[in-house]
């Protein structure tokens, strides 16, 4: 069912809104535990160890997929808001073609260059060979993510965040039962826990789109919106490219992480693999309420109630960072434990390197909290500058804590470069929105984007 949020308590709305993604995101946070937890217990530390050491990689490559798909689904919610269906379906003609283009490219070079970028990385000798199974897999696949992650975000655009939780929901289920299928009946190690992935995301993408084709009569594509597509695709790359790059930029800033992690050993790199995943599950929250900005501002900007936008962060501010201070002291006190999921207790060093890990990202939680609520109502808006920018500023802060903190702190010095790269990112953003919203409110409401959407806001 399709959500119009330019009406209704903004709170409420958000909340409601943002809810399915909670519960998406954590479903798909516990079946990429259970995958870990699989190769973990049925192939060994090092093949977790090794998983884990590539998720910068991942994020670097399906990260600009998935930051694509995103800002194609920021103009459908902008013309969703503004009640121009003719405008949604010709956005989708040129998002199926932008997107396809991309993953066929991101699919040649990723596999082109998975070994070398590991060997670049200084992956450790004991990990190499698992982890370039294992990304062999997810890189063959990655049409597939775009698929699941274009459909995905294209009908959160409208307001349906159901349909997305049902299909990610069958995905999950597919990708726990395949893991125990191609690892325990089939032997093929990685291999098996990468290709489980890929194939539960191209059934997800397909189910979706038999979906789309059934039940959303406004993503039907005419004839003509194909011609009118390729004429846009100029308007869209415009934010898409800026959303997907600055995943990517956040990525690199991982790798140069990663570099220097892999240098202190592979009792380092298991530690920060299992502090990540609990870390990451305690994050996702925060990253459903920026999802969901970018779709409330989006409508509400197509529908000309700026009004509501401030309004919506002012209060949701106060909601994540009450969560953030909350999940934040619970990681910090009972992290450990919680590591223990996927690291044995006669790990005592692991585990200890986890804690540390906890006790220098947990408690600045408020800061990613603030980063992302204005990252993402920004991104609605159209406006791509200041959120490449603070990519940036992420990037260097990042890279500037993992070689420099790592000489005196070691890993405390890798653990401290997340929050560094947060606060760093919050100058441009913040400076920007506060900037923005001046101007809008001070009488000259221009428009934020270009082209056809300019036209019709008017």
């Amino acid at each position: 069912m399709n959500k119009d949020m330019t009406k209704g308590s903004p709170l409420k709305l958000i909340l409601l809104f943002t809810l399915p993604l909670i519960f998406g995101n954590l479903l798909q946070q516990l079946y990429q535990m259970a995958d870990t937890y699989i190769v973990s217990q049925t192939i060994g530390v090092n093949a977790f160890a090794a998983v884990g050491s590539t998720l910068s990689i991942n994020i670097l490559v399906l990260g600009l997929a998935i930051g694509l798909t995103s800002g194609l689904a920021v103009l459908t919610a902008q013309r969703f808001g503004k009640k121009d269906e003719q405008a949604i379906r010709e956005n989708l003609a040129a998002s199926v073609i932008i997107a396809g283009t991309v993953s066929v490219i991101l699919t040649i070079v990723s596999l082109t260059f998975r070994r070398q970028i590991l060997e670049f990385m200084n992956t450790p000798v004991e990990l190499i060979e698992y982890a370039n199974d294992y990304l062999t897999m997810m890189f063959a696949g990655l049409s597939g993510v775009v698929l699941f992650n274009l459909v995905s975000n294209l009908l959160r655009s409208i307001g349906n965040t159901k349909a997305p939780l049902v299909f990610l929901a069958i995905s999950s289920v597919l990708n726990v039962v395949l893991d125990l299928v191609f690892i325990l009946v089939f032997n093929m190690g990685v291999s098996g826990a990468g290709l489980a992935t890929v194939i539960s995301q191209f059934v997800s993408g397909a189910i979706g789109l038999i979906y789309i084709k059934k039940s959303v009569p406004l993503f039907r594509i005419h004839k003509e919106d194909w011609s009118a597509g390729l004429k846009q695709i100029k308007e869209h790359s415009a934010i898409a490219f800026p959303m997907g790059f600055q995943t990517s930029l956040i990525a690199i800033g991982m790798i140069a992480v990663s570099m220097t992690l892999n240098t202190l050993g592979p009792e380092a790199v298991a530690a920060t693999t299992a502090a990540q995943k609990i870390d990451s599950l305690a994050t996702k929250p925060l990253m459903a309420v920026g999802i969901t900005m970018a779709t409330y501002t989006a409508q509400n900007y197509g529908a000309g109630h700026l009004d509501r936008v401030w309004e919506g962060v002012q209060k949701i501010l106060k909601v994540t960072i009450a969560y953030s201070v909350i999940v934040g002291a619970l990681l910090v006190i009972f992290g450990r434990q919680i590591a223990m999921l996927f690291v044995g207790p006669e790990n005592t060093e692991i585990l200890d390197m986890a804690r540390l890990y906890f006790l220098t990202n947990s408690t600045f939680y408020i800061f990613l909290a603030t980063l992302i609520v204005h990252r993402y109502t920004l991104q609605g808006l159209g406006k791509s500058t200041a959120p490449t920018i603070a990519g940036l500023f992420e990037l260097f802060a990042r890279v500037g804590a993992a070689l420099l903190l790592s000489r005196s702190l070691g890993f405390v010095g890798i653990g401290l470069s997340n929050p560094l790269a947060w606060v760093a990112a919050l100058f441009p953003l913040l400076g920007s929105y506060y900037a923005l919203k001046r101007q809008l409110t001070g009488g000259a409401k221009k428009p934020l984007v270009t082209g056809r959407l300019a036209r019709i806001s008017k």
